[in-house]
């Protein structure tokens, strides 16, 4: 079947996107607002996108009203976030923290997760999260509906228990999102193939 976006609606083409680009990792970030209230909200149009800077990408649409989500609206004057990793001991926290709590209220008391200081950026990351990344923003953009705030990673915190030798990452199992509106996976069933280089091809096929 041949699906033509222009013939759907925004909802419509939303669920078939997040439903075929799958599966995607969540960024839960914490930022602060200019009265330091921190915020605590979980995103799924994310990933990493540059490794000399260390880059990643957040997308941010707005509120149903068409004003700014309070983490857009605190980066851009802040210039600073942490992007926090789920682990399915967070995963109830994270679900309460995507509830649309007015600005003034953080919801890190809502769902009950403690926050540490960072040391990098003002804002401050998640005591419980196995894994943040403190960040300061390298550049936003609109796109469309969205604003793409792009941010480059300051510090690493990393669980002792998952740093492995030469700075290997074991036994670190983030949750993921699916689609719309709320399927999940688990990121614990794996498989481990080498890259083949062309040489190799080369023998193998002759």
């Amino acid at each position: 079947m041949q699906i033509d976006p222009s013939l759907h609606s925004t909802v419509d083409n939303y669920k078939i996107l997040t439903n075929l680009v799958v599966p995607r990792p969540i960024a839960w970030v914490t930022s602060l607002s200019q009265a330091g209230v921190v915020n605590l909200a979980p995103f799924s149009f994310f990933n990493a996108v540059g490794s000399d800077p260390l880059y990643v990408v957040i997308s941010i649409g707005c509120r149903d009203n068409g004003t700014p989500k309070d983490t857009a609206r605190n980066i851009l004057a802040s210039g600073e976030f942490v992007v926090n990793l789920v682990t399915e001991e967070l995963f109830g926290a994270m679900n309460i923290s995507a509830a649309d709590f007015p600005p003034d209220q953080s919801e890190l008391t809502a769902a009950n997760v403690p926050a540490t200081p960072s040391v990098r950026v003002k804002a401050p990351r998640l005591a419980q999260a196995q894994a943040s990344l403190e960040c300061t923003l390298f550049k936003s953009e609109p796109i469309g509906a969205n604003t793409l705030f792009i941010g480059e990673v300051v510090m690493f915190h990393v669980a002792d228990h998952l740093l492995g030798p030469r700075m290997h990452i074991n036994n670190f199992a983030p949750i993921g999102r699916l689609g719309s509106p709320s399927v999940y996976c688990r990121t614990t069933d794996r498989f481990d193939v080498p890259r083949i280089i062309y040489e190799q091809w080369q023998k193998d096929n002759n």
